[in-house]
């Protein structure tokens, strides 16, 4: 699939959300990127720390026409394969964390967040937005897991020069999720090749139920549990299995890693 025209912001609050003013006219595969990001936004509307002109921080816009809401996933997991790829086109071997942050080792390198946009039961627009750590190298104390390519691999790197062949890859993995029937091979070789690059995937480590999402991250608590990942349901659930043989399906927020 074809780049289309890419709009850098030298400083803008939400490359989302000025995609998503323009979403209806723009078209697919439309990128917006900025230099410095003032209300970047992450999964559980954390903000993503991002200093100025040394990161990629952009949005892509997508308009698949086949993809009902009920497999909107495969849109996380498109967009997560084609930044593993590029990834590892740098030489850089990383996994997928459920549902879609990337990692490399046991350290964050890249956030994903996706937003869609319906008509009836079928997704009509999708707003990608994709925060990379690219040449920053220190990170304040509120992250304290956080990893970049040039700490990965000691380079230096230009975002708006490293912008065009990410965007490449991940066009590509969603050219291949969003190509006619749903059921195609294409489809479930991306699903395939999401679990198998799955952040700790059958391997023993503690969890954390949480509470409800209305109660800060820092006030939560919950049971703590050992168990390993068998991969996600037909809902996009995260497949546990703990000391006991059970099964336990977790839904987005309803389960923490501990790190």
């Amino acid at each position: 699939m074809p780049l289309a025209h890419i709009k850098w912001y030298k400083e803008t609050d939400s490359t989302n959300f000025r995609l998503a003013m323009e979403r209806d006219t723009a078209p697919q595969g439309q990128i917006f990127a900025a230099m410095f990001q003032s209300e970047g936004r992450g999964q559980r509307g954390n903000t993503w720390e991002s200093r100025a002109g040394e990161n990629l921080t952009f949005s892509i816009l997508l308009k698949p026409s086949d993809i009902y809401l009920r497999e909107q996933f495969c849109i996380s997991q498109a967009v997560a394969l084609g930044v593993v790829a590029w990834l590892g086109d740098k030489g850089v071997d990383a996994r997928i964390k459920w549902p879609n942050d990337i990692y490399v080792g046991d350290k964050k390198i890249c956030g994903i967040l996706i937003e869609n946009y319906a008509q009836g039961d079928l997704i009509v627009q999708s707003i990608a937005g994709v925060g990379l750590n690219l040449s920053q190298t220190v990170f304040s104390e509120d992250v304290p897991n956080a990893t970049s390519l040039s700490l990965l691999t000691g380079g230096k790197y230009s975002p708006k020069e490293e912008l065009p062949s990410l965007a490449a890859h991940i066009l590509h993995e969603y050219g291949q999720i969003a190509q006619g029937d749903r059921h195609l091979y294409l489809r479930t070789d991306a699903e395939r090749r999401y679990l198998e690059l799955l952040y700790r995937r059958g391997e023993w480590h503690f969890f954390e139920e949480m509470n409800p999402s209305e109660i800060p991250v820092d006030k939560r608590s919950g049971q703590r549990f050992r168990a390993r990942i068998l991969g996600i349901d037909n809902s996009a659930c995260l497949l546990l299995e703990d000391e006991a043989g059970s099964i336990r399906h977790y839904f987005f927020k309803e389960i923490r890693y501990i790190l």
